[in-house]
C-alpha cells in the first residue's frame, strides 16, 4: 500500500522537446546557371593581381503564400569554396511584408574588389523591385569582422550606399555598423556593369571561336618564326665556316711570308 502510493506521487518524467526541422529550402541547390565575365583590373596593394575571370552564377528561387526565396551563388573554377562564400538570400515575408537580405554571417566574396558583391546585391534588390516594391527591408548589423581594415570598410559601405541602403555607426568606436533602408522601392538595382558582365551562350560561344581563331594565327605566326630562325641558323653555321676557312687561309698565308722573310 505504502508502495503504491510513493510510486503514484513521483512526477512523471518529462518528454523531451522534439528537434526544429530545418527550412524546407534550408538545402535548396541552384537550378539555373549563368556565366559571368570579371574584366581584368590594375593590381590592388590588398587583394593582389586581378586578372581576366569567368566564374558561374547560380541562381534558385521559391515561392509560397508565406515566404519567397532568391538564392544566388558563385562558383569558380578549380576551387572549392564554403557554404556561406559567395552566396546572396533574399527573403521576402508576406505576412509582415518585410523583406531580408542574408545570410545571417554576412556577404562573404571571393575574390574580393572585383565587383561580385555589388552584383549580387543589384540582382537580389531587381527581383524584390519586380513583386514588392513597398515591403519594408529588414536593416541588421555589420560586425568589425566583415571588414577587418579601414579601406575594407569604406568599400563595403560604398557599396551599400551605392545600392540605396543606410550605413549608420552608432557609437564613436565604429565597431559596429548599421544598416537598412525604408522600402524596396529604394533600393538601386544597378552595378558596374564594366566590373561584371553576364555572358550569353552566343556570346560565349563567339568568344570561344574567336580565342580558337587567334590561337591558329599565333600558331602560324609561331611557326614562320621558327622557319626564320633555322634559316638563321644555317646561314650562321655557313658563315662560321666560311670565316673559320679564312682564318686558317690567312695563317696559312702569313706562315709561308714568314718563312720568305726568314730564309
Amino acid at each position: 500500500m505504502t508502495e503504491t502510493a510513493a510510486s503514484t506521487d513521483r512526477p512523471a518524467p518529462e518528454t523531451p522537446e522534439p528537434a526544429p526541422q530545418p527550412h524546407p529550402w534550408a538545402e535548396l541547390g541552384p537550378e539555373e546557371f549563368h556565366l559571368l565575365r570579371l574584366a581584368p583590373l590594375p593590381a590592388d596593394r590588398v587583394t593582389g593581381l586581378r586578372p581576366l575571370r569567368f566564374v558561374q552564377l547560380g541562381r534558385a528561387e521559391r515561392h509560397s503564400q508565406v515566404q519567397s526565396l532568391l538564392r544566388l551563388s558563385i562558383q569558380l573554377p578549380g576551387q572549392h569554396l564554403r557554404r556561406e562564400t559567395n552566396l546572396l538570400e533574399v527573403w521576402a515575408d508576406h505576412r509582415s511584408k518585410e523583406v531580408r537580405f542574408g545570410p545571417d554571417a554576412g556577404l562573404l566574396i571571393e575574390p574580393a574588389n572585383r565587383g561580385l558583391g555589388r552584383f549580387l546585391l543589384a540582382q537580389g534588390i531587381a527581383w524584390a523591385r519586380q513583386r514588392w516594391t513597398h515591403y519594408k527591408v529588414e536593416g541588421g548589423v555589420l560586425g568589425i569582422k566583415d571588414a577587418l581594415s579601414d579601406e575594407a570598410r569604406a568599400r563595403r559601405d560604398h557599396v551599400l550606399r551605392a545600392q540605396g541602403f543606410t550605413v549608420d555607426y552608432p557609437d564613436p568606436l565604429q565597431s559596429k555598423a548599421l544598416y537598412g533602408a525604408e522600402r524596396v522601392g529604394e533600393l538601386q538595382p544597378e552595378w558596374n556593369r564594366e566590373k561584371v558582365q553576364v555572358v550569353g551562350l552566343l556570346d560565349a560561344g563567339a568568344m570561344l571561336e574567336q580565342a580558337h581563331a587567334t590561337l591558329l594565327e599565333q600558331e602560324g605566326q609561331i611557326r614562320k618564326l621558327e622557319e626564320r630562325i633555322a634559316l638563321y641558323k644555317r646561314e650562321d653555321g655557313t658563315l662560321r665556316f666560311t670565316i673559320t676557312c679564312l682564318i686558317a687561309f690567312a695563317l696559312f698565308q702569313a706562315g709561308i711570308l714568314i718563312w720568305i722573310a726568314t730564309r
